[in-house]
C-alpha cells in the first residue's frame, strides 16, 4: 500500500516537530512546511540523526499563490495530501489602542488566513479519495480570551469557526475536520521567556511558572508537546472517523472554569 501523506505547516517549530515525529511513527510520509527564511536543511539533518525521514516544503501559506505552488510541488513529489495539520502561528501582545496595524494583520494572516488557504488547496484531492483529515492547531484562546492578545484571540476564535464550518461542508466525503486547543505548552520558546519574566517581575523561576504562565491552568502543569502530538496522531487515524467539527481542549482545566 502507498503510504498516506501528511503535511504539517509550521512543522519545524516545537509543537510542529513533535507532530511530525508522531505522524512519522504512525507510518505517514511527513512533509514539514516552513517559511522562506527557515534553515530547513539543518532541521532535516537534526531529525535524520534522530531516525526520522521528513521532507521540507518551503512557502508562505498566508499567501494563496505561494500555497498553491508549495502544495502542487508536494503533490508532484509525494502524492496527494491525506492529512493536513495547520500549525503555523505567531504571537504579539499589546493593549489594543497601541497594537500596531501590521502586527495585527500578520497574526490574522498567519494564524487564520493560512488555514483557509491550505484547506482550500488540500480538499479537492481528499474529496477525490473520499478520505482526509484536517487538524487545526488552535488554542485555549479559541474558547476564552486574555487581555492584550486581541489579534491572537480573534484568529483562534476564527479557527474554531472555520473548523466547524468546513466539517459540515465535507461531512459526507470521508473527511474529518477538528481543532486542538492547547493551554500553555512547554516549548523552547516558552522556556526562553522565563529569565526575562524573572528579572522584570522579581520572581523565581517557579513563581513565574505558577503565578504568571500557569495562573489560568488549574493543574498548574504545562501541556507537553507530546500531549498535542498524540491527539493529532489520534485524530489522523481511522479510529477517529466519527469525530469531526470539534474543538478539543488540552488545557489542564483552563476552559472548565
Amino acid at each position: 500500500m502507498t503510504k498516506k501523506v501528511a503535511y504539517v505547516t509550521g512543522g519545524m517549530g516545537g509543537i510542529g516537530t513533535a507532530i511530525c515525529q508522531r505522524l512519522h511513527k504512525s507510518g505517514f510520509t511527513v512533509i514539514a512546511g516552513c517559511g522562506p527564511t527557515r534553515d530547513f536543511k539543518k532541521w532535516l539533518d537534526e531529525q535524520s540523526a534522530l531516525g526520522y525521514t521528513f521532507y521540507a516544503s518551503v512557502g508562505n501559506v498566508s499567501e494563496w499563490d505561494s500555497t498553491v505552488e508549495a502544495f502542487s510541488k508536494a503533490k508532484a513529489e509525494h502524492g496527494p495530501i491525506d492529512v493536513l495539520v495547520n500549525n503555523a502561528g505567531i504571537q504579539f501582545v499589546s493593549p489594543i489602542e497601541e497594537f500596531p496595524d501590521d502586527k495585527f494583520d500578520a497574526i490574522i494572516a498567519i494564524n487564520l488566513v493560512s488555514s483557509f488557504h491550505t484547506i482550500k488547496a488540500a480538499l479537492p484531492s481528499m474529496k477525490k479519495k473520499q478520505w482526509g483529515r484536517i487538524i487545526n492547531i488552535a488554542s485555549a484562546h479559541a474558547l476564552v480570551a486574555s487581555p492584550y492578545k486581541s489579534a491572537y484571540v480573534a484568529a483562534k476564535h476564527g479557527i474554531s469557526g472555520l473548523t466547524k464550518t468546513v466539517a459540515l461542508e465535507v461531512a459526507t466525503h470521508g473527511i474529518t475536520v477538528n481543532a486542538i486547543a492547547p493551554g500553555y505548552v512547554w516549548t523552547p520558546l516558552v522556556e526562553k521567556q522565563i529569565p526575562d519574566q524573572m528579572k522584570s517581575r522579581g520572581m523565581t523561576e517557579e513563581e513565574v511558572k505558577e503565578k504568571v504562565l500557569l495562573a489560568a491552568q488549574p493543574t498548574k502543569k504545562f501541556v507537553t508537546m507530546q500531549d498535542v502530538a498524540s491527539m493529532a496522531g489520534y485524530l489522523a487515524s481511522d479510529a477517529a472517523s466519527s469525530i469531526t467539527g470539534t474543538v478539543m481542549s488540552i488545557d489542564g482545566g483552563w476552559t472548565a472554569q
